[in-house]
């Protein structure tokens, strides 16, 4: 008669998120999450090749949940900016993870799709990469910027993320041929 399971893959990815969240990625050990599934490390092993695979497993999981909420969000760029950072702020560790990993180029192109689309009803779909890599690095910097207490000089972040979010998008929205590279650039 077979052993019965104790856990599932699925749980063990949750707890090592949680466990991520709460401690950093050197939280994140098998026997941490051994014992926050209820089973032994070696138990792990069965299911998981090693720690690197299950934060990649931790990664595909915090991509594919980005990407729901950005679909969720629709097609507006603020909404989708806002959707990012209200992210990055729940979810700061896993937010971390997904810029210093290596995730499949399949996952990020779907989290990327609700940005490439807002962006390409903007600027059409020759810019729309382009758009969306600025609105993304910009987004990207001001969060981590925000995350790492790096933001000292005072005021309201709030205020700062929605002035650069709506010159931002409203540069876009600008007329495009008023916006021309300079001659020899």
């Amino acid at each position: 008669m077979p052993t019965p399971e104790r856990t599932s893959l699925a749980e063990i990815v949750t707890q090592a998120a949680r466990l991520l969240e709460s401690g950093g990625p050197a939280a994140v050990t098998m026997q941490a999450v051994a014992a926050a599934v209820g089973v032994k490390a070696p138990s792990l092993y069965k299911r998981v090749r090693d720690r690197e695979a299950l934060l990649g497993m931790v990664g595909i999981s915090t991509a594919d949940e980005l990407t729901r909420r950005l679909s969720d969000a629709g097609g507006d760029l603020g909404e989708l900016l806002t959707v990012f950072r209200r992210f990055g702020q729940e979810r700061p560790e896993a937010f971390r993870l997904l810029f210093a990993s290596s995730i499949d180029p399949e996952r990020l192109a779907a989290t990327s799709e609700p940005v490439l689309r807002a962006t390409a009803a903007i600027v059409g779909s020759e810019r729309a990469l382009d758009a969306a890599r600025l609105l993304t690095s910009w987004a990207l910097g001001f969060i981590t910027m925000e995350l790492t207490g790096a933001f000292r000089l005072g005021g309201d972040l709030d205020e700062a993320f929605a002035y650069g979010m709506r010159h931002i998008v409203g540069s876009l929205t600008a007329d495009q041929d008023a916006v021309r590279p300079a001659q020899g650039s």
